[in-house]
């Protein structure tokens, strides 16, 4: 017999979250930053740089299946979020920047990550093991009720996760396999509700994370979902039966399989298996301490704040640990985790387990004390009020100059920064700020029974400071992490010439020499040579081996205002 359920839930719990509020709640999170800027350091622009080539065409169906830049392939081994931005570059009206148009193509990726989230909530609280305790006399929550209002929690719970703010907004394919897994994930939750729809969405799934560069984990989900599916059948069956109880069927499993296996086979077939696995050298021990600790640190944060609510979560369903509600979203989360502790990209990596953190927060909220709801809510309250308030301080102070120690900060993290005022911006974080006021006189009045009460304050203050990131603080931060000022400095001594040699440039670089200064690159040794080097600071010793310095004059070391580790280093040739 099935195990009684935690969840104690009356029908005044589930009251429904008005829609208009949730659906301003993600525009006011999505839309911030998608203007006023350009592509940011690293893999922003590297990831722009290959899409943008891409658009140019030429090289035939070889060029879309191993995309290059400047003879260097991406590091990670993707190919469709490439495709999806030089898709976006290409449909986009000429009045719409290249750039503007990836970042807008990509922000749909990221509504689309929160519907199948929410999706993917809803079908799992609908399941008989996931409802609340019926009442004697009647009056606990109604199965659909309850699973809407669980579903609000996630999607709150996703919003207010810190992890997703920077990588969210970039067009990266982090961003891509974060969508492709949450369809997985709502594909499998919805099966034994919706057959075609929720197939079709594990294939897009499973296909798309395998080809956005996460084939292993693609793997690895699809195998776990298939062990979980027949442990639940098994369990289903060893039960008494139930009418009202969807379950798994086998051809439900095998679509699974199979859609794991296809995922597998195209990656295999594209070559997009690479070894990532990084254990350590020969002495780890000292490595793996400091690992641990780096890795604590990143999920404490990244994850925060449904690390404590999934793992609270899992203590109070113990006795259901392996019903689909929880079994599910647990796999889901376990999977990046591990791709986490064993690869480099550890906060993309982590990033893929937001939505399976964040369900496993929503059914925290039916087992919540008062108190610890109440600690919760006075907690987010001093983190956000404090964050925004330290945001405006700065703000004033980059615009006035008082107080004068932020002013003077500023002008030493980000020298030559010359901050300007912008009416639009100040009216959209004046707003933000007066809604963010409304919200907590609301939360703190009496009688707010919603079951997802809980995770309004942690998803409203997340929203606000990035508003007011990017609205306040917008220049400052376009400044610090946009490649343009360097650029602008290496066009203040070339000009425009016909071509410009580079050694060993990174992948950002390029991507930035060629949007924002629309510089013509080409590898020292090629031909012709060209009047100018560009040359990164640790190839040097490789530059003397190559050309003779005696024809060339270094003009200077150029650089980044706000990260020295960008230098380059220009050379103007001499004589013919």
């Amino acid at each position: 017999m099935n195990q009684p359920t935690p969840a104690i839930v009356a029908q005044s719990a589930v009251r429904r979250l008005p829609r208009i509020a949730l659906l301003l709640l993600c525009a006011a999170y999505l839309m911030p930053g998608l203007l006023g800027r350009g592509p940011w350091k690293s893999a922003d622009i590297a990831a722009f740089g290959f899409m943008a080539e891409l658009a140019k065409g030429g090289g035939g169906i070889a060029r879309w299946l191993d995309p290059m830049l400047l003879g260097l392939r991406p590091e990670t081994p993707a190919l469709l979020p490439y495709w999806i931005g030089a898709w976006a570059i290409k449909i986009a009206p000429a009045w719409i920047s290249p750039d503007l148009a990836v970042r807008i193509a990509f922000a749909l990726l990221l509504w689309g990550t929160f519907s199948a989230t929410w999706y993917a909530a809803y079908y799992l609280a609908r399941t008989p093991r996931a409802q609340p305790v019926a009442f004697a006399f009647g009056g606990e929550a109604q199965p659909t009720d309850y699973a809407r209002a669980i579903a609000d929690g996630a999607l709150l719970a996703m919003i207010a996760s810190l992890g997703l703010a920077q990588l969210g907004h970039e067009t990266t394919p982090a961003l891509a396999q974060l969508f492709f897994a949450s369809h997985l994930f709502y594909g499998v939750a919805a099966l034994p509700y919706h057959r075609v729809g929720a197939f079709v969405a594990l294939l897009v799934g499973s296909v798309g994370l395998a080809l956005s560069g996460g084939p292993t984990v693609a793997l690895g989900l699809g195998l776990g979902c298939v062990g979980v599916l027949a442990a639940e059948r098994l369990r289903s069956a060893a039960d008494e039966p139930s009418e009202s109880e969807p379950t798994y069927s086998v051809a439900a499993i095998a679509a699974v399989l199979g859609a794991t296996v296809l995922a597998a086979a195209l990656s295999a077939a594209m070559g997009l298996f690479q070894w990532k696995i990084d254990f350590g050298g020969s002495d780890p021990h000292p490595r793996v301490l400091s690992e641990v600790r780096s890795q604590a640190k990143l999920l404490l944060w990244f994850t925060w704040p449904t690390w404590p609510l999934a793992v609270w979560t899992l203590w109070r369903w113990r006795r259901q640990l392996m019903a689909r509600h929880v079994a599910l979203p647990l796999w889901f989360a376990l999977m990046p985790l591990l791709a986490t502790w064993t690869t480099d990209f550890s906060e993309r990596s982590l990033l893929l387990g937001l939505p399976a953190f964040a369900t496993l927060a929503a059914f925290a909220l039916p087992t919540l004390r008062r108190s610890v709801a109440a600690l919760i809510d006075w907690f987010t309250l001093l983190f956000f009020t404090g964050s925004a308030i330290i945001i405006w301080v700065m703000w004033v102070a980059m615009q006035t100059g008082v107080p004068a120690k932020p002013a003077a900060n500023v002008a030493k993290l980000a020298p030559g920064f010359v901050p300007h005022f912008s009416a639009v911006a100040f009216v959209f974080a004046l707003v933000a700020t007066l809604a963010w006021a409304w919200l907590v006189r609301w939360r703190t009045g009496r009688h707010r029974a919603a079951l997802w009460k809980t995770l309004v304050l942690p998803a409203g203050g997340a929203a606000l400071c990035w508003m007011l990131l990017m609205t306040l603080w917008l220049p400052l931060l376009d400044y610090a992490r946009s490649y343009v000022p360097q650029v602008r400095a290496i066009a203040d001594k070339v000009g425009q010439p016909e071509c410009i040699s580079e050694l060993a440039l990174s992948r950002p670089h390029i991507a930035a020499l060629r949007h924002h200064g629309n510089f013509k690159l080409r590898s020292l040794g090629s031909e012709p040579t060209c009047p100018w080097l560009l040359v990164s600071p640790e190839a040097i010793a490789r530059l003397h081996d190559i050309v003779s310095l005696e024809r060339w004059r270094l003009i200077g070391t150029l650089r980044r205002p706000t990260s020295p580790s960008d230098d380059l280093l220009l050379f103007q040739r001499i004589g013919g």
